[in-house]
């Protein structure tokens, strides 16, 4: 098995709500804002080599959105999804499954290309993941989160044949929702391969999966939105965009003392700077120890 870092360019968003209740005057320190409030943010997936198959976790923004969409969001940086397959040897057909996280724009937009006046699949050889509970989520979404799935982004993927669903490791009709009113005592998990798992966490949106990839005798973990960044590892650091900010916090609490008591390697697809990180307890509560590059495993 390789990892390969795919960098899809930068984007920027509010520093208030990726922050949510913690004051300017201490996030501002950990990613200053410009003079809009607005922060630069990563948009970093993950490329899994394993075996015959070449697995693609999350894939950016995309660029089929008009120029007034994009405008809200500022896209810039020279690195692209196909930069940065081609990098490491391969393009877009190459890719045999796609895994996302969540449906949110900015982790599935590249997932569909606008050719002429056709939404096609932007990866013709892969199956794209989700699962159900997510999906239905997705495509009748809620009045506050609507603004994030974007319907060209997703039902195109279903109208091409190519998705698959994660079957949900608890019977229907238990669904996460119900740790809306009552924390989690664990955080679920199935397997996707024999060397990847899926992690369920609901806190962000309902049933987003965080890929965690057993590699060199070490565990890494995609954090997706549970963390978007190493400056969110404390505990009170929850972006306004979540859905249940409460779910959110126990999930987070969960992670947090299972990864720090088994060493685990936290990928951040958000982070301007820090691509991953290991943990350590302080004085304040678990931290970040170690900074460190995939390629430096």
């Amino acid at each position: 098995m390789r990892l390969y870092t795919i960098d899809t360019g930068n984007f920027k968003l509010d520093g208030g709500a990726m922050f949510g209740v913690v004051p300017k005057s201490i996030w501002n320190k950990l990613n200053a804002a410009d003079e809009n409030n607005l922060c630069i943010w990563s948009m970093r997936c993950l490329l899994i080599e394993d075996g015959k198959r070449l697995i693609l976790v999350d894939n950016g923004i995309g660029d089929k959105q008009d120029a007034r969409f994009l405008g809200h969001y500022h896209l810039h940086g020279d690195a692209t999804l196909n930069k940065s397959l081609a990098k490491h040897g391969f393009n877009r057909e190459d890719i045999t499954d796609v895994i996302l996280t969540h449906l949110h724009f900015d982790h599935c937009g590249g997932s569909i290309l606008r050719v002429g006046d056709k939404l096609l699949p932007a990866f013709p050889n892969a199956v794209y993941w989700s699962n159900e509970e997510h999906w239905n989520w997705a495509v009748e979404p809620n009045d506050r989160e609507k603004a994030s799935f974007l319907k060209e982004n997703i039902l195109p993927i279903k109208e091409s044949g190519q998705l698959q669903f994660i079957e949900l490791p608890y019977a229907k009709g238990s669904s996460q929702n119900n740790w809306m009113s009552s924390p989690p005592e664990n955080i679920l998990k199935t397997s996707f391969n024999e060397n990847i798992d899926l992690r369920f966490v609901s806190g962000h949106t309902n049933s987003m999966m965080l890929p965690q990839i057993r590699y060199k005798e070490k565990t890494i973990v995609f954090m997706a939105d549970l963390l978007p960044a190493a400056a969110h590892i404390p505990l009170p650091y929850v972006m306004a965009y979540d859905m249940f900010p409460l779910t959110t916090l126990a999930e987070k609490k969960l992670f947090l003392e299972e990864a720090l008591r088994n060493d685990y390697i936290l990928f951040f697809e958000h982070d301007p700077q820090i691509e991953c990180c290991t943990l350590q307890l302080t004085e304040k509560g678990i931290r970040s120890r170690d900074v460190l590059a995939l390629s430096d495993l």
